[in-house]
């Protein structure tokens, strides 16, 4: 069994800095924050302000979001259950994709005492981000999986939507977005310490 993990909200919790900095773009690009809010966790940023906000410098206002993301590690608190889980996992059996870039990942992880994996898949080094399925279909080439034999562990609707388009079983957690909002999940779980017994039982 090969595990592809989302990052933000599945092993770091980073809500309390991705909503720090997306209030401040949002207010300054005048967009409402509410509305942004609904979509932005778990898609890459340049996808969500070229969808709010076409005629914006929309790769430098990225840009800028992310560096400031990458900078600020106030708030940001690991998911319960992922120290333990990726622990006993053996090396080479899991992967991270993300939304965000590799730098702001692999500090991420490090600010919380997570190990960084082998194989990570980060938005800055595929052509599509989710919800299309490219980053998970990566992974399991770099870790010569048949995406048959994945299961995904998402907390967002687009990673749910971008595991299942690679035709990947999906585990969700719901630590961002509530169980209802992860259609085609196939188990959906509150926190990682639930995670061996839903695995079990895929």
């Amino acid at each position: 069994m090969t595990l592809l993990f989302d990052l933000d909200g599945t092993l770091v919790d980073s809500r309390a800095v991705v909503e720090r900095h997306w209030r401040r773009l949002c207010e300054r690009l005048a967009l409402d924050f509410a509305e942004v809010l609904e979509v932005l966790h778990g898609v890459r940023s340049a996808d969500v302000i070229r969808a709010f906000a076409p005629d914006a410098d929309v790769e430098a206002e990225a840009a800028s979001l992310d560096a400031a993301e990458e900078a600020d590690t106030a708030g940001l608190k690991v998911v319960r259950g992922a120290p333990e889980l990726l622990a006993g996992l053996p090396s080479g059996s899991w992967a991270v994709v993300t939304s965000g870039h590799r730098t702001l990942a692999q500090g991420r992880l490090r600010a919380v005492g997570l190990p960084v994996p082998e194989i990570m898949v980060c938005g800055d080094e595929v052509a599509h981000g989710k919800p299309d399925p490219e980053g998970y279909l990566a992974a399991a080439k770099l870790l010569g999986a048949a995406p048959a034999g994945c299961v995904v562990v998402e907390d967002a609707p687009a990673g749910v939507r971008a595991a299942l388009a690679a035709g990947m079983r999906v585990i969700g957690i719901t630590t961002t977005h509530p169980a209802s909002a992860l259609a085609g999940a196939s188990l959906v779980i509150d926190d990682l310490r639930g995670f061996g017994s839903a695995l079990a039982a895929l």
